[in-house]
């Protein structure tokens, strides 16, 4: 079920009514609590379902093994037994993850290699939503409960809602057992200003998905199905605009999925804080897809040593992370590349401890930039443009043969015809979205009004944005970007 249908449009005011009416019942707060929690596993099970009922029995047996895990984890009689519980719970987990995902791809790499038919080791199937997701949200629990950051629940029904909680489940954020879990613990009030923010928030991230990330994908589809025979202008201009439509369309979900959890009460972390005014590529992967990135740097990057060791093994631990960012994201070199692209931009400002050099926001207290930071934006804004084309190509090839046709300007003039021709709903769209998202560079997202902002103001500025969803906005319930990772 997608947050840009009809058909979740529905489905969401239905369990939105129900989960409210169970936790205002008259009954004691211990079962109304396990009733909402339940209802929250079914509601989420509908909600995956959707799709395949069968990715339904794959998530039950994660959730259901990761809980036994953590239990078990508890009851070792020595740290040896429970390392060996914790280890036993990742494998199983990352096993079922590289089969599903990856095992079609190592097979026809290793045929292909040594130039033999692998057609019949083939498993050709399709790969579950959000597998890559909520794999990992299942592998923090484990973890946790092993280095004793977190209790190991008992209550079953708890821990499949932390696991397959509908908003968050196939494009995150990733969460933490140690932030989410809790909350499926404890009795929840409704709060009437966390639901309004919730959903402004929605909106917000409706029209990043439907005006502009959408729009965007009807020029960037078409610009790169001919890229070969297009100048370096107009390539370079699809270039940009992916570059916007990806931060649109996975920004876009999570602002959904965080907004859509206020309003049952569950406040989920933060997964971008406004990545394109980063001053270098350090500060972008601070800011871009922040569970993904911190999950990596606090149960890999930390663990070899972070960069509290010698320089070869700081060179290592960085290419590690990188290279694993991007595999997780596909079986496909392009992905790796990408990765190995990132970890090339950011060891020279770890080796130098330049990496947490900005760490505020960018020209804090003041409207508008300096020269140098401006410069320093658009530079880094271009080297994530250049990342962008070998994460979008679908090989390696095609990823180069796009970067130098991209180099070669030729004509500005086809460039500047389909920049103002075809592209003027994504230019207004995009603007619109970097001026409001300047503008509120300090807080959550971009419709979060501080208190000082009248009441009729609000409502003047939401209307505007439903009537520009409804005007410019493309329907069609498209999916998102991520649901294939």
């Amino acid at each position: 079920m997608l947050f840009n249908s009809i058909e979740f449009a529905l489905f969401l005011p239905i369990v939105f009514i129900i989960y409210w009416a169970i936790g205002y019942a008259h009954i004691n707060d211990r079962l109304k609590l396990r009733l909402q929690n339940a209802f929250v596993v079914l509601a989420s099970y509908v909600f995956y379902g959707w799709w395949d009922w069968r990715f339904l029995l794959l998530i039950a047996f994660t959730s259901f093994c990761s809980w036994g895990s953590g239990l078990f984890i508890a009851k070792s009689s020595t740290p040896k037994a429970a390392k060996a519980w914790t280890a036993a719970n990742i494998v199983l987990n990352l096993t079922i993850l590289a089969v599903f995902k990856y095992y079609d791809f190592f097979v026809r790499e290793f045929g292909q290699l040594f130039g033999i038919s692998t057609d019949s080791l083939l498993l050709k199937i399709i790969l579950p939503v959000g597998i890559s997701f909520y794999t990992f949200q299942a592998l923090s629990y484990s973890i946790d409960v092993y280095r004793k950051k977190i209790e190991p629940t008992r209550d079953i029904v708890a821990f499949f809602a932390y696991v397959a909680f509908f908003p968050q489940l196939v494009a995150g954020p990733i969460e933490r057992a140690t932030n989410l879990l809790p909350q499926f613990q404890t009795n929840r009030k409704f709060n009437y200003d966390q639901a309004v923010d919730g959903m402004r928030q929605i909106l917000w991230g409706l029209f990043k998905k439907i005006v502009v990330a959408d729009n965007c994908a009807t020029y960037v589809d078409q610009v790169w199905a001919t890229y070969d025979t297009q100048t370096g202008s107009t390539l370079l201009l699809a270039a940009i605009l992916f570059t916007f439509q990806i931060y649109s369309d996975f920004s876009g979900y999570s602002d959904i999925a965080i907004g859509t959890a206020k309003l049952f009460g569950i406040k989920l972390m933060r997964n971008f804080n406004n990545p394109y005014f980063s001053r270098d590529i350090a500060e972008f992967w601070r800011r871009w897809h922040i569970s993904l990135t911190t999950w990596f740097r606090d149960y890999v990057y930390i663990p070899l040593g972070g960069s509290r060791v010698g320089k070869w093994k700081i060179v290592r631990n960085t290419f590690v992370i990188f290279l694993l960012s991007g595999f997780w994201h596909g079986a496909n070199w392009t992905f790796i590349a990408w990765g190995a692209y990132h970890a090339i931009l950011f060891l020279p400002l770890i080796l130098l401890g330049q990496n947490r050099k900005y760490t505020n926001q960018v020209a804090e207290g003041r409207i508008l930039p300096t020269g140098k930071e401006t410069l320093q934006i658009l530079f880094t804004f271009f080297l994530a443009v250049l990342g962008w084309i070998i994460f979008r190509a679908e090989t390696i090839t095609q990823a180069w043969d796009y970067i130098c046709g991209m180099m070669q300007f030729g004509t500005l003039r086809a460039g500047y015809r389909f920049f103002t021709e075809l592209g003027v709903r994504n230019n207004l769209a995009i603007l619109l979205m970097l001026i409001v998202e300047w503008l509120q560079r300090s807080r959550t997202h971009g419709l979060e009004f501080s208190s000082n902002i009248k009441v009729y103001w609000r409502l003047v500025i939401c209307y505007c944005i439903i009537f520009t969803i409804l005007i410019f906005g493309r329907f069609g319930a498209n999916e998102f970007i991520y649901f294939q990772f």
